[in-house]
């Protein structure tokens, strides 16, 4: 009949928007509870549930699309031929940057119990959009390094900590807020090889009193559109950390020459650029020869973040997961109901757990700043870093084959989830580095293993097959000489077995048991959705659920 429809949508569930990333959960909030106590996480749960909000919101993940559909764009000169270097973002993407900048994404260093708040907004921030947490996460980053300078950190670190993004390049000093990058601090560059004694940027002292010129190659350069940048430089005196502002004091553009913007196969919505110094200005950071004792705590920060983004991206991609097999039908009944599928979703479900579980805990070490904190950050951090990061793929992938062909579909959210899932891994020191960081703390650091295993033995007695893992991990640091082609082997049980410390005190009990029975026996399997009989995989799944 003319005008009749024949086309009728039905086994489809609805969309993922319209609720609280935050508050819906449970891992998450009962970490913060937890690590904030009673007064303080009732604070801190209305301004993350606010954040959730805005984070699942349907006008909030529209920009998210918009953002990664439309990247930015290089302009080096103007229509007039003058150059200027700049990048040009999507209205969405500043729209996405101010949200966490408001959210106080870069303000955590002077307030109470602010890095684990900060650390549960950047989780839940990272779900929407991860392009936006690169800017936000430098920015926090530079504090450490900026503190070896007080007369520096007295000028720059409010403007950091300021909720107020301001886009424009004017000086410092004229604006609100700033955000920081890191123009590449040796770590990961192309030109260096990850060795940051390699750097390939060279710094000659001038008149004024801590000025230099710094010129060469800045590979990489991420978000060259900050207001300054950390750059590590080889002067007189040996390797030196800087900081480079993009417009100076009297309002004219620092020589900050931008080649190109790299091609990234995720976070297409950030900016990765190639920069050349030719005589550009920079302010020295701390004595000559300590750029890399200067920047050690940018680069611990930073490492933080990338296991929080991971973290956060492996959330959501469980979340969409568990929420499309909860509302779709197969066979007779619902996807999330049959034994297989449910196995898959509960072993997805308890890596996303263990990285909240352990992230978490880190950024309560940063707010203690006891020396018993420091030391278990100095080993706990590169374990983490590498094993959350590493597993983040995978479960990416795996999150996207339970929504079957729909997990194709960039209109599912997946496909963003999978190509940004490998980055977390890449940055601020890959798997190589991490593992190789881990190792030479075990040799070098007595007091750091001394931390790490006082924390392990918080949980001791409470699983057999936690107790077995903490031996057999003892035996494995007994000999560490000829120990480095079995580096991340070290790394991977390390991280393990903090995970499984931190589930068995704290998470309910069918968590903490599928967990140690899935990732601390010797018959482990390899993929997800092999855990052993005998687990509650219903509680599993249904605590990790998200609501919509």
């Amino acid at each position: 009949m003319a005008g009749t429809s024949t086309h009728t949508v039905t086994n489809q569930p609805p969309p993922l928007s319209g609720y609280d990333v935050f508050g819906a959960d449970r891992a998450l909030v009962e970490a913060v509870e937890r690590h904030l106590g009673p007064g303080p996480a009732d604070a801190a749960h209305e301004e993350l549930s606010a954040l959730g909000r805005t984070t699942g919101s349907a006008p909030v993940q529209e920009w998210a699309a918009q953002a990664e559909a439309h990247p930015p764009r290089l302009r080096t000169h103007d229509r007039y031929g003058h150059r200027i270097d700049e990048v040009e973002f999507h209205p969405a993407w500043h729209r996405l940057l101010g949200k966490g900048v408001s959210a106080g994404l870069t303000g955590a260093w002077s307030r109470p119990g602010g890095h684990v708040r900060r650390a549960a907004a950047f989780l839940v921030w990272s779900q929407v959009e991860a392009g936006t947490c690169g800017p936000l996460s430098m920015t926090h980053a530079a504090v450490p390094a900026l503190r070896a300078d007080p007369d520096l950190a007295a000028v720059w670190e409010p403007l950091i900590a300021s909720t107020v993004y301001d886009r424009d390049p004017r000086p410092a000093g004229q604006k609100p807020g700033v955000l920081i990058g890191t123009g590449g601090t040796g770590r990961t560059g192309e030109q260096a090889g990850g060795d940051p004694r390699a750097d390939h940027v060279t710094a000659r002292p001038l008149a004024e009193d801590g000025a230099y010129a710094l010129t060469g190659q800045r590979w990489p350069c991420p978000a060259p559109m900050s207001d300054a940048f950390l750059v590590l430089a080889d002067a007189p005196g040996g390797p030196t950390c800087f900081l480079v502002p993009r417009v100076l004091a009297d309002g004219s553009r620092n020589v900050f020459l931008l080649q190109r913007l790299r091609d990234l196969p995720g976070n297409r919505s950030s900016a990765f650029a190639e920069a050349d110094f030719q005589g550009t200005w920079a302010r020295r950071v701390g004595e000559e020869g300590r750029g890399e004792q200067v920047l050690a705590g940018t680069a611990a920060a930073a490492r933080l973040d990338r296991a929080l983004g991971s973290a956060g991206l492996m959330r959501q991609a469980v979340a969409r997961a568990i929420h499309h097999c909860a509302h779709r039908e197969a066979s007779g009944g619902r996807l999330a109901d049959q034994p297989l599928v449910r196995n898959v979703l509960a072993d997805l479900a308890l890596e996303s757990e263990a990285a909240t579980a352990l992230t978490l805990r880190l950024a309560a070490a940063h707010d203690d700043d006891g020396e018993q904190e420091r030391a278990f950050l100095r080993l706990a951090v590169p374990a983490a870093k590498y094993w959350i990061t590493k597993r983040c793929t995978p479960v990416a992938v795996e999150a996207a084959e339970c929504l079957g062909d729909d997990g194709c579909a960039e209109e599912s959210g997946l496909p963003r989830l999978v190509r940004g899932a490998p980055l977390n891994s890449l940055w601020d020191g890959a798997g190589n580095t991490q593992a190789l960081d881990v190792l030479r703390v075990l040799r070098q650091d007595p007091a750091a293993l001394d931390a790490c295993l006082t924390e392990i033995g918080r949980a001791h007695g409470t699983d057999h097959r936690l107790d077995r893992a903490v031996r057999a991990l003892f035996t494995e640091l007994a000999d560490l000489d000829g120990s480095e082609p079995h580096a991340r082997r070290l790394a991977e049980r390390l991280a393990l077995i903090l995970q499984a410390s931190l589930l068995t005190r704290h998470a309910p009990p069918e968590v903490s048991d599928a967990f140690c029975a899935s990732r601390l026996t010797p018959d482990q399997a390899a993929t997800f959705g092999t855990l052993p009989r005998g687990l509650n995989l219903k509680a599993v799944v249904d605590r990790a659920a998200p609501t919509s």
